[in-house]
């Protein structure tokens, strides 16, 4: 049984050894040889790279909406233009009154919180200003399921939104931009043209594809509809008791809603509701075009790569008739010659991943640190990259090991290069 294991070793080892050598010798022919697998690989791992790091960074930049937590919109999610005017003219604007309905009458919510966006407007600061920067107003709950989190200060409360104050919390843009050497709490700034004093400082939430998403201020609610009126459309945050309950929070928000809005068992809902998971599907959707052109130019390289490997091992085997002969007169078998063949060509082929693999490896380092492009190379995908290269070098290197190990011996002993 040692002496058969042994055997199995060395005939894996020897041809592996021939391949390697195959490659070092001929360095051009070599990478002639692999170009094709190495583009199909490199382009599959970029791809997925960048898929990966977009994924995740959609999950915790864009979608984002904290833990059990979902929203009612004027909209749902809306993927073309002429849904977006159909549903402008049907859909209702979110406002106070639809809040406070949702807030008194939930019984599977933990908290029920109102925001309203502004998206531009301009803060100044003595003599100094700072034009696009987003105002949220915000319900003083917020602030438990809200990613912007003080880190000096606090955030609005409950009092702010009942005597209307004109208090915010400031993003870390806006304070670095007019606060660099001074402590920001207290001071008075002015939003388009309204004066505000600073409670809070929120900490740093960094950028999404480069661009930052720390220009804000965060006033109260209440504040914000005394100084813009009502007519924008707020969105009701509604964080479930629990994971389990979700779905049944998600069905009573659903229904009170439709009940207040007086629309019949048949009529469409004309309001959104929206989760993080409805954000990460579309965008999947999003990029499934992507992966689906990729996996057709991965096929192309793929198939060519192994075309090229299958006739460089065809030209080996006529290189090589003498070698075999000589085998096959010592004692070689079929199969010997066959395994032989088969395993030099796998070989080959999964070099070939590998090298892919590392090109695709700095080709996702450079794109992270040269564009706002986020890349997270999976080394699931990198294993599987490498065992499709070398499943290719196994199918492609099958006719070319099947004529070495038919030749006959005799003849192959006469053959003269």
């Amino acid at each position: 049984m040692a002496a058969k294991q042994s055997k199995v070793r060395i005939s894996f080892k020897e041809p592996a050894l021939i391949a390697l050598e195959t490659l070092r010798t001929h360095k051009l022919r070599s990478f002639l040889t692999l170009l094709g697998v190495i583009l199909s690989v490199s382009t599959l791992i970029v791809v997925v790279s960048m898929i990966n790091g977009t994924n995740r960074y959609i999950s915790d930049k864009v979608a984002n909406f904290g833990a059990n937590v979902f929203q009612v919109s004027r909209f749902p999610i809306v993927t073309s233009i002429d849904e977006f005017l159909r549903l402008q003219k049907r859909n209702k604007v979110i406002g106070w009154d639809d809040y406070e309905f949702l807030h008194d009458n939930m019984q599977f919510a933990k908290t029920v919180g109102a925001s309203v966006e502004k998206p531009q407007a301009k803060v100044k600061y003595k003599n100094d200003s700072l034009d696009q920067v987003v105002i949220y107003g915000v319900t003083a709950n917020m602030a438990e399921m809200d990613e912007k989190e003080p880190a000096t200060g606090r955030y609005i409360v409950d009092a702010d939104n009942t005597h209307r104050s004109n208090v915010v919390m400031i993003g870390a843009d806006v304070a670095n931009r007019f606060f660099k050497s001074v402590d920001p709490m207290g001071k008075t700034i002015y939003i388009d043209g309204e004066s505000f004093q600073v409670v809070g400082v929120a900490k740093p939430l960094g950028s999404a594809f480069g661009q930052s998403q720390d220009g804000f201020v965060v006033m109260p609610i209440q504040t914000y509809q005394k100084i813009y009126g009502s007519n924008d459309s707020i969105d009701i945050n509604v964080q479930a008791l629990g994971p389990g309950v979700l779905d049944l929070t998600k069905d009573e928000a659903r229904m009170l809603m439709r009940a207040r809005h007086h629309l019949k068992p048949m009529d469409e809902d004309n309001f959104g509701i929206i989760e993080a998971s409805s954000v990460m599907d579309l965008w999947k959707q999003l990029t499934g075009t992507l992966a689906n052109t990729s996996i057709w130019i991965v096929s192309v390289f793929m198939v060519i790569g192994g075309i090229v490997i299958m006739n460089i091992m065809l030209a080996s085997v006529t290189e090589r008739t003498r070698e075999i002969g000589v085998r096959k007169s010592l004692g070689a078998t079929r199969r010997d010659i066959l395994m032989q063949f088969v395993i030099e060509s796998s070989v080959t082929s999964a070099i070939g991943g590998i090298l892919g693999v590392l090109l695709a490896s700095g080709v996702a380092m450079l794109v992270r640190a040269l564009t706002p492009v986020p890349t997270s190379v999976p080394m699931v995908w990198v294993t599987i990259a490498i065992l499709i290269a070398t499943a290719v070098g196994l199918f492609f290197g099958a006719y070319p090991a099947h004529k070495a190990s038919k030749l006959d011996p005799i003849e192959a002993l006469r053959f003269e290069a």
